[in-house]
């Protein structure tokens, strides 16, 4: 059965052909620091000529902390996974002569204090193949060395490379930092990107382009050539250059299956890229895939850096904005229960709190709709992107207000439900273009997550999902047919939690185990069963063994083509999923502390208990006209709880899944209690139907 499954799994993700030639040779440049907007035909010639002759993307150097420095960096290509030194972040030690070769002195401390057990992977596996290694600088030691520190062949810097140095091996590596080398005082980054004036700059990258050029002469002509900016320069990470100069790489974007992105690669991609050109065995430790050359670019390598340029440019933008964006969120969701109080106790502006509350859910799908427009090629990225945002909810919530539906009550609901759904389905179905560099999505220069769906927009998806199919639901209980609307739950929510968990697809792992209990305290509310909470721990043990099932799945392909998921399997198998289970957990214990996420958790979980306990005083009695009306939505907002909460404890983001959850799921329901208090269909399937049955509210209180 698993073979057989192994097969279809097989089919249904074909394995990028990686063309490497056999016995190849690889060459790695490293130049910390690069972006492409620092490439031009006039300060950096050969740079600029390479990024021509080459395959051309962005490098996310996400290692371990929040910045990278250039020891981590090459540590990283070392290990093949992400690593980090421990201390200082700085640059690379200075190897000492070791015959024609180097060691790198006290190599031993990367594994008796700084628990890097990976480290030497690269040049271990290089010398259990027979082959030798070629370093030129201080970082290309680190990474290559072997396990004992040693690499075979070394020179300080390229300007005392012996004549075919660079041809002696198969494997070699040159570590240029010039770049770099003025960014870094005593062990550490500065505190700021502005550490060199823009002449400084330029005058550094003189430097390392001369460098690289002296590099590229010396090179034999069947070589590889991979050259990454492969650390930060400062307190901010960015997006880095990568290019790979192979046969018939030339004028095509560069990414790696790892990313499922046709123009950004990872740095433990690294490490695979140069033993799979090498055709050297692949160590199952390492991460990374090999490098994967994707579409032919448009316009040159003026119009290819544009680009590049301009993704790191909306990379920063939401990094730069994300903690802003959810200030205003949570002052404005805050700001809203505390007027929505004050207003409902006397019974006055109902109308006006119903349009606030369908604007305010309309912000969330608006975050990624706006990626539909090129508000990074502006002038001014953070204004339109704040506008485009702002712009969309208020048409998304006109729309849900004016259309015909909006003579029912759960009609607003169900646009602004559906919407959410249909964007995040979609957005799924086609590699996740609209969450990536969105505000509640995520972006490769944070290098978090770089495709599938994330916590915040699971959260989002899941409360749409039980949300619209409760409305679903509602329309088929009206009608008599309450085992229909049991199965509409069943089906539309089993798909979407599918469609997020998938390996590829959404390849998110705490969202299965978080949407199965969802799906099944709705449904079983909506049937007029109970839940008690042996129940309520049966569903998300089930949640767990779905995802396990999925995750074993995806762990039978071949290590090139998994996904996290498979890769936690193996490091369940081999006892390293505990160290990834105990930084998941300090993860997500840290954002219970979080200013911004925190109070739209508690205020609307005290407005919600409040109400429901003092429904005439609190609130009109708008929830319970709301749950009257339908008692299918009750169970709606039941569901969406308990995937909130189960999703904040199985996730890193911890309360961002809670709190937007809540921030979605709360003003929907409070917009169909209003409609339906000033309509008087409080307690009636639809105006003008027979009243509710009540068996459904009484039996699963």
């Amino acid at each position: 059965m698993s073979a057989a499954l192994a097969l279809v799994l097989s089919v249904l993700w074909p394995v990028a052909a990686h063309a490497a030639p056999a016995e190849g040779r690889a060459v790695l440049i490293g130049v910390p620091g690069l972006q492409w907007s620092d490439l031009g035909p006039e300060i950096t010639p050969n740079l600029w000529r390479l990024a021509g002759q080459s395959a051309a993307g962005s490098l996310s150097v996400r290692a371990v902390g929040r910045v990278t420095c250039p020891y981590d960096g090459w540590l990283t290509v070392s290990a093949g996974v992400r690593s980090a030194v421990g201390y200082g972040c700085g640059l690379p030690p200075v190897p000492g002569p070791d015959g024609p070769g180097a060691a790198i002195p006290d190599y031993d401390y990367l594994y008796r204090v700084a628990g890097q057990k990976n480290a030497g992977t690269l040049g271990e596996a290089v010398h259990t193949a027979g082959e030798c290694t070629t370093a030129v600088g201080p970082g290309a030691a680190l990474a290559l060395a072997d396990r004992k520190g040693r690499v075979d062949f070394y020179a300080p810097s390229s300007a005392t490379l012996p004549p075919d140095a660079l041809g002696r091996c198969r494997v070699a590596a040159v570590d240029v930092d010039d770049l770099i080398r003025p960014y870094v005082t005593g062990d550490r980054l500065p505190d700021v990107e502005e550490a060199l004036t823009p002449q400084q700059r330029a005058t550094a990258l003189r430097r390392a382009d001369a460098r690289v050029g002296a590099v590229l002469d010396a090179l034999p002509e069947d070589a590889t050539v991979l050259l990454a900016g492969l650390a930060d320069h400062g307190a901010a990470p960015h997006l880095r250059v990568a290019m790979m100069r192979a046969a018939d790489a030339s004028g095509r974007l560069l990414g790696a299956p790892s990313t499922h992105r046709e123009d950004i690669t990872l740095l433990p991609d690294i490490t695979a890229t140069v033993l799979a050109v090498t055709g050297i065995t692949t160590p199952p430790t390492v991460i990374g895939v090999p490098w994967q050359t994707g579409g032919s670019r448009t316009g040159g390598t003026q119009a290819v850096r544009s680009e590049l340029v301009n993704a790191d440019v909306a990379g920063q933008t939401i990094r730069n904005a994300g903690g802003i964006f959810f200030t205003v969120v949570a002052v404005l969701q805050v700001a809203f229960y505390v007027t929505a109080f004050l207003l409902m106790r006397r019974r006055r502006g109902l109308g006006g709190v119903r349009v606030a509350a369908l604007a305010l859910a309309s912000v969330p799908v608006s975050t990624y709709l706006v990626n539909l427009l090129p508000w990074h090629h502006t002038g001014a990225p953070a204004l339109v992107l704040a506008g485009g945002i702002a712009g969309l909810a208020l048409l998304l919530a006109a729309v849900a207000l004016a259309g015909p539906w909006r003579r029912s009550p759960l009609g607003p609901l169900t646009v602004v439900a559906g919407v959410t759904a249909a964007v995040l389905a979609g957005d799924l179905l086609t590699g996740t273009s609209l969450q990536l560099n969105s505000l509640m999505g995520y972006t490769a220069v944070v290098g978090a997550r770089y495709y599938g769906l994330g916590n915040i927009p699971f959260a989002l998806f899941a409360t749409s999902v039980l949300l619209l199919t409760t409305s679903i639901a509602h329309r088929l209980a009206g009608r008599g047919r309450r085992t229909a609307a049991v199965a509409a739950v069943v089906v539309l929510g089993c798909s979407a939690m599918i469609l997020g968990g998938w390996p590829g697809v959404g390849s998110d792992f705490g969202g299965v185990i978080a949407f199965v209990p969802g799906i099944a305290v709705t449904a079983l509310l909506i049937a007029g069963r109970r839940v008690s909470i042996v129940k309520l721990g049966g569903f998300c043990v089930a949640g767990g063994i779905t995802v396990m099932v999925i995750a074993y799945l995806d762990h039978l392909r071949p290590p090139a083509s998994q996904t996290h998921l498979g890769r936690f399997v193996g490091q369940v198998l081999t006892g390293e999923a505990m160290e990834v289970i105990g930084r998941k957990l300090g993860a997500m214990l840290g954002t219970l502390l979080s200013p911004n996420l925190m109070p739209i958790v508690i205020t609307a979980a005290v407005f919600l208990v409040y109400a429901l306990l003092r429904p005439d005083t609190a609130s009109a009695g708008v929830l319970p006209a709301a749950f009257g009306h339908s008692p299918a939505l009750r169970a709606g907002l039941i569901g969406t709880l308990v995937s909130g909460v189960v999703g904040m404890l199985v996730n890193d983001s911890g309360a961002a899944v809670l709190s937007m959850a809540l921030a979605l799921g709360v003003p929907l329901v409070l917009s169909v209690g209003i409609k339906a208090l000033r309509d008087g269909t409080a307690g009636y399937e639809e105006a003008g139907q027979e009243p509710a049955s009540s068996s459904l509210v009484s039996r699963s209180s």
